[in-house]
């Protein structure tokens, strides 16, 4: 059995748009994800509603994902391959940065996990880095999060660029879902399907 690790933020944990209720395991996409790669498979699911990157998030706290994510590793090992998504919370006012720097601070956590010895026979597992849909029309969120549409439409290319330069897999979840417009920052139950099944196809690739 090949072990999966999804590393992530409300998206990968199932924050249902408008509700803050949490998608049932089958609908979230790493449950979609499980369900198409079959028991040969088994996919971790490791998402925090709030997770940041490297930074700290001075209000809501506990949420810094390089901190976690070094015990994640060695709690799941042996892992065939790690599943990246985060950066839509770093689009936050509070933290005032640009995609190039949101994409930075992926690069430290790519940087982690490719040195790291959680995978097969003490060497590092492989990774496939994911960047988030772009933020849609945001409504609750619309102060908390101001400017973040256009930042975000730059995190294909910026994640781009990481994976080439670090020698990681990536996807870019834009070119088969779209944030809820009931939230802008969520993903509806049909996008978690869609996601699903696309993660399978490159996880299937990755892993033959």
């Amino acid at each position: 059995m090949k072990t999966v690790l999804c590393y992530g933020d409300s998206n990968t944990w199932g924050y249902m748009p408008g509700t803050g209720e949490r998608f049932p395991a089958d609908v979230r996409w790493t449950g979609v994800l499980q369900r198409e790669l079959s028991d040969d498979y088994q996919v971790i699911e490791e998402g925090l509603n709030g997770r940041t990157i490297v930074w700290d998030d001075p209000i809501e706290g506990y949420k810094n994902g390089k901190d976690y994510l070094i015990p994640c590793l060695e709690s799941h090992r042996p892992i065939n391959l790690v599943v990246m998504m985060l950066g839509t919370n770093e689009l936050k006012l509070r933290f005032s940065l640009s995609a190039y720097d949101i994409a930075e601070g992926v690069r430290v956590l790519v940087d982690i996990v490719r040195k790291s010895e959680a995978g097969l026979d003490g060497g590092p597992p492989a990774l496939l880095l994911m960047a988030p849909p772009p933020v849609a029309k945001l409504t609750e969120y619309s102060e908390m999060f101001e400017g973040a549409e256009a930042k975000s439409r730059k995190f294909g290319e910026h994640y781009g660029r990481i994976a080439e330069e670090e020698g990681c897999d990536f996807f870019d979840t834009s070119v088969v879902i779209v944030s809820s417009d009931i939230d802008g920052i969520h993903l509806a139950e049909g996008e978690h399907q869609k996601l699903g099944k696309a993660v399978a196809k490159v996880v299937r690739k990755i892993l033959s």
